[in-house]
Protein backbone atom coordinates (compact mmCIF):
# COMPACT_ATOMS: atom_id res chain seq x y z
CA UNK A 1 0.00 0.00 0.00
CA UNK A 2 2.89 2.33 0.76
CA UNK A 3 4.45 2.08 -2.79
CA UNK A 4 0.43 3.26 -4.24
CA UNK A 5 0.65 6.34 -2.02
CA UNK A 6 4.45 6.74 -3.11
CA UNK A 7 3.05 6.85 -6.96
CA UNK A 8 0.08 8.56 -6.22
CA UNK A 9 2.26 11.59 -4.31
CA UNK A 10 5.14 11.92 -7.07
CA UNK A 11 1.63 12.56 -9.64
CA UNK A 12 -0.05 15.56 -7.41
CA UNK A 13 2.85 17.15 -8.44
CA UNK A 14 1.96 17.24 -11.75
CA UNK A 15 -1.77 18.17 -10.85
CA UNK A 16 -2.37 21.83 -11.30
CA UNK A 17 -3.03 23.53 -7.38
CA UNK A 18 -6.39 24.46 -8.44
CA UNK A 19 -7.71 20.87 -9.31
CA UNK A 20 -6.10 19.37 -6.18
CA UNK A 21 -7.97 22.26 -3.99
CA UNK A 22 -11.40 20.92 -6.18
CA UNK A 23 -10.40 17.71 -5.22
CA UNK A 24 -9.90 18.39 -1.64
CA UNK A 25 -13.30 20.25 -1.51
CA UNK A 26 -15.34 17.57 -2.83
CA UNK A 27 -13.52 15.13 -0.69
CA UNK A 28 -14.58 17.33 2.51
CA UNK A 29 -18.26 17.77 1.10
CA UNK A 30 -18.53 14.21 0.71
CA UNK A 31 -17.06 13.20 4.31
CA UNK A 32 -19.68 15.77 5.43
CA UNK A 33 -22.35 14.03 3.45
CA UNK A 34 -21.21 10.53 5.26
CA UNK A 35 -21.52 12.29 8.45
CA UNK A 36 -24.91 13.29 7.53
CA UNK A 37 -25.70 9.74 6.88
CA UNK A 38 -24.15 8.01 9.89
CA UNK A 39 -26.55 10.80 11.94
CA UNK A 40 -29.81 9.74 10.21
CA UNK A 41 -29.53 6.00 9.94
CA UNK A 42 -28.16 5.99 13.82
CA UNK A 43 -31.32 8.29 14.51
CA UNK A 44 -33.30 5.90 12.83
CA UNK A 45 -32.23 2.88 15.08
CA UNK A 46 -30.29 1.16 12.29
CA UNK A 47 -26.97 1.47 14.38
CA UNK A 48 -25.44 -1.53 12.93
CA UNK A 49 -25.64 0.29 9.49
CA UNK A 50 -23.88 3.47 11.08
CA UNK A 51 -21.50 1.84 12.77
CA UNK A 52 -20.11 0.29 9.81
CA UNK A 53 -19.88 3.66 7.65
CA UNK A 54 -18.31 5.01 11.19
CA UNK A 55 -15.72 2.18 10.39
CA UNK A 56 -15.37 3.48 6.50
CA UNK A 57 -15.66 6.91 7.53
CA UNK A 58 -12.38 6.52 9.72
CA UNK A 59 -10.45 4.28 7.84
CA UNK A 60 -10.87 7.18 4.84
CA UNK A 61 -9.98 10.07 7.45
CA UNK A 62 -6.67 8.38 8.60
CA UNK A 63 -5.24 6.48 5.28
CA UNK A 64 -6.70 8.00 2.28
CA UNK A 65 -6.93 11.90 3.86
CA UNK A 66 -4.31 11.84 6.25
CA UNK A 67 -6.57 13.47 9.30
CA UNK A 68 -6.98 12.45 13.01
CA UNK A 69 -10.36 10.50 13.63
CA UNK A 70 -13.13 12.44 14.61
CA UNK A 71 -15.46 10.63 16.86
CA UNK A 72 -19.35 10.99 16.06
CA UNK A 73 -22.28 10.48 18.24
CA UNK A 74 -23.05 7.23 16.58
CA UNK A 75 -19.44 6.15 17.67
CA UNK A 76 -20.16 6.91 21.16
CA UNK A 77 -23.02 5.41 22.57
CA UNK A 78 -24.02 2.24 24.07
CA UNK A 79 -26.38 1.02 21.47
CA UNK A 80 -23.02 0.24 18.73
Amino acid sequence: MAQGREKQDDSDDKVPRSEMERYREAAEDLMSQLDWAIGYLHGIHKPEVSAVLSKNRSFIRKRLMNKAEEQLPAQQTTET
